[in-house]
């Protein structure tokens, strides 16, 4: 399963790994991500997903109902 975040659409990036005498590499910047489990009240059910910790930060400001709102709104969760 790829490293991308089903709330948000947060994925890798790409970039350098720069030494001292600037020689550069590539590398990747992955997302910081958790698998999580949460409760729907509406559903009375269960749902685990994949998301960033900024996502989780969002969660708990609006919850996880507006969130899963917003994200399906935005097209990244098809669930």
């Amino acid at each position: 399963m790829s490293r991308v975040c089903e709330l948000t659409g947060k994925k890798a990036m790409v970039g350098n790994n720069v030494s001292h005498a600037l020689n550069r590499t590539k590398r990747k910047f992955n997302a910081n991500l958790v698998k999580k489990r949460f409760y729907l009240p509406e559903e009375d059910s269960w749902i685990t997903l994949k998301v960033s910790t900024s996502a989780l930060k969002t969660i708990n400001k609006i919850g996880i109902s507006a969130a899963i709102k917003d994200a399906k709104s935005k097209g990244f969760l098809t669930k």
